[in-house]
C-alpha cells in the first residue's frame, strides 16, 4: 500500500516537473513575460521576477492583480509558481500598502498556438491586410470573437526580412497602419510579415499574416465616371495610385446588370479592357453599369464597383 502511495505521489511529481521543463518562458517586451505550454491542464512553472537593480537592498513586497499575495511574497528577487492559466500583472511596492515601483505581466500561450478563440477565422485568414498603391503604406485589420470582445492588443510586430516596419495601432485596436520603406520600382524579394499578440485574461494569441505588398494592392474605387452621348463610359485613374500609370498599368473589368438587381454583385458576363472609357451596345435603355480595376502586371485584388444607374434618361453616377 505505502509502495503504491509513492508511485501515485511520484507520478504527480514527475507529471509537474515534466509540464515546467517543457515550459518556454520568454520575454515578449519590456514588463511582459509568456510561459509556452504545451497544455492549459496540469501546467505549473516558477518564474522568476525581479522589481529591479536599484531596489536590491529594499524591502520589496509583492502583489497579484492588485490583491497582497497569501503567504506574503517579499524580497527584489522571487519565484512565483504559475499553474495553469492563473497568469497575470504582478507589482512590487516598498510595503504592503506602499507605493509602486515596477510590475510583470506574466501570460500563457498554447505551444503550438493551433487552438486560437480570441479572434474571428474570417475568409482569408484572422488578418486581412490592404493597400491602395506601392508607396508601402498598408493596412491590416481583425475581429475578435463575440466571447473575447474585451481581448486587447499586447503588441503587434512587422518586419520585411531582417528591417522592422513602423506601425501605429487604430484607436480601436482592431487595425494597424503601417508604412513599409520599399521601393515601389524595386521588385520584392521577401514577404511582410505581421505579427499580433493579443490576450484575454491571461491567455495570450499570436496570429501572423505574410505578404507580398503586390499581393495585398487594392486600387481605390474609380472616380469621375460619367456618361457621354447617351452611351460612352469614362473614368479615370484613382488619384491614390501611382504615377506613371504606364508603368502602374490597370485593367478594368466591366458588366451592365438588369436595373431590377441595382448591384454588381450579381454574376452576369464581364469584359475586360484597358482603356478608361467603354461603349455600351445595348438597346435597353435600363440597366446598371459596373466598372472595377486591378494591376494589369500582377492580377491582385479588384477594387470596390463604381456604378452608374441608367433609367432612360436620368442617368445616376
Amino acid at each position: 500500500m505505502h509502495t503504491f502511495l509513492l508511485m501515485v505521489v511520484w507520478a504527480i511529481l514527475s507529471g509537474a516537473i515534466s509540464d515546467t521543463q517543457q515550459a518556454d518562458v520568454e520575454t515578449l517586451m519590456d514588463n511582459v513575460v509568456v510561459l509556452r505550454v504545451p497544455s492549459f491542464t496540469g501546467s505549473m512553472v516558477h518564474v522568476p521576477l525581479t522589481c529591479g537593480e536599484a531596489f536590491q537592498n529594499e524591502p520589496v513586497f509583492w502583489k497579484k492583480n492588485g490583491q497582497e499575495l497569501n503567504p506574503p511574497l517579499q524580497g527584489n528577487q522571487v519565484q512565483v509558481l504559475v499553474e495553469e492559466m492563473k497568469g497575470g500583472n504582478y507589482t512590487c511596492h516598498l510595503s504592503p500598502s506602499g507605493g509602486y515601483l515596477n510590475h510583470t505581466l506574466i501570460l500563457i500561450q498554447l505551444n503550438p498556438d493551433n487552438r486560437t478563440v480570441i479572434l474571428e477565422n474570417r475568409e482569408g485568414g484572422h488578418i486581412h491586410c490592404s493597400a491602395p498603391n506601392y508607396t508601402g503604406s498598408f493596412h491590416c485589420s481583425w475581429k475578435r470573437t463575440a466571447l473575447r470582445s474585451d481581448a486587447s492588443v499586447v503588441l503587434v510586430k512587422a518586419e520585411r526580412f531582417t528591417e522592422d516596419i513602423s506601425c501605429e495601432l487604430d484607436g480601436d485596436a482592431s487595425g494597424v497602419r503601417c508604412q513599409d520603406a520599399h521601393c515601389p520600382y524595386k521588385e520584392e524579394q521577401h514577404r511582410i510579415s505581421v505579427t499580433v499578440y493579443i490576450r484575454s485574461h491571461a491567455r495570450l494569441e499570436a496570429y501572423t499574416k505574410s505578404f507580398y505588398l503586390r499581393e495585398i494592392v487594392r486600387p481605390a474605387k474609380l472616380p469621375n465616371l460619367h456618361i457621354s452621348d447617351g452611351k460612352v463610359f469614362s473614368w479615370d485613374y484613382p488619384d491614390t495610385w501611382e504615377k506613371p500609370c504606364t508603368f502602374f498599368g490597370l485593367q478594368f473589368e466591366v458588366k451592365l446588370v438588369s436595373l431590377s438587381l441595382l448591384s454588381c454583385l450579381f454574376f452576369v458576363q464581364n469584359i475586360t479592357t484597358d482603356t478608361t472609357k467603354y461603349e455600351v451596345g445595348v438597346k435597353t435603355k435600363k440597366y446598371v453599369f459596373c466598372v472595377r480595376a486591378q494591376d494589369k502586371f500582377t492580377r491582385g485584388p479588384w477594387s470596390h464597383w463604381s456604378q452608374c444607374t441608367v433609367n432612360k434618361h436620368n442617368v445616376a453616377c
